[in-house]
């Protein structure tokens, strides 16, 4: 069979109150929970034929709140939960660097920060995606920002936060605007022109 001549596409996802409950600084892997319907919007996004990328700053480890042990602790764990709810991770990306951080040798400004894309572009040049045909998703201004200068399309997740009223039609501002991650995984399907779940009762189901 001739190989397909679709792009490879991704869904970049940050982590902290995008995937799971942000508490500030988790470097405990049992204070790790998964925010509602994160589980089933994953899922809807791996049928549809997205790989799922996490990307996400732990500038805790420069910091020194928590190590780079804690951190790959939690990361397992992430992984973990969502295997038992049938979801893969086709990569993680993290930025354990900041400027402002006292731990060497993380002390220090770096390509992959947020709201930079270095993530991004490491993702392309690994998993051979085509940028322009990716998503990003965050409930944070960097977030988008940084899928943007990446060349993918941006989903900011609002719910619970001040972001209203929001800007449109930026270079760095999001295409669209979402409560949660159920709500913009239904946003990408539709603007991709891929099914939505049709199971009776699926909890992505509009």
């Amino acid at each position: 069979m001739p190989p397909s001549s679709s792009p490879r596409r991704a869904v970049f996802l940050d982590r902290d109150g995008t995937l799971i409950h942000d508490p500030g600084y988790l470097g405990d892997p049992e204070g790790l929970r998964l925010l509602p319907g994160v589980a089933d919007a994953l899922r809807a996004l791996d049928r549809a034929g997205f790989l799922l990328v996490v990307v996400t700053n732990q500038s805790g480890i420069a910091r020194g709140r928590y190590t780079l042990a804690d951190y790959e602790r939690v990361e397992r764990r992430l992984t973990e939960v969502l295997r038992a709810e049938g979801v893969e991770l086709a990569r993680t990306y993290f930025c354990p660097f900041h400027p402002e951080g006292t731990v060497a040798p993380f002390a220090v400004e770096h390509e992959d920060r947020k709201p930079s894309p270095g993530m991004w572009w490491r993702a392309r040049d690994d998993l051979g995606l085509d940028l322009g045909a990716c998503w990003t998703v965050g409930d944070g201004e960097r977030d988008v920002v940084a899928g943007k200068r990446a060349g993918t399309r941006a989903v900011l997740l609002a719910g619970g936060r001040d972001k209203w009223p929001l800007p449109v039609g930026g270079p760095y501002d999001p295409d669209f605007v979402a409560l949660d991650l159920r709500e913009a995984a239904l946003y990408v399907l539709r603007a991709e022109g891929r099914p939505l779940p049709a199971r009776p009762g699926a909890a992505l189901a509009p």
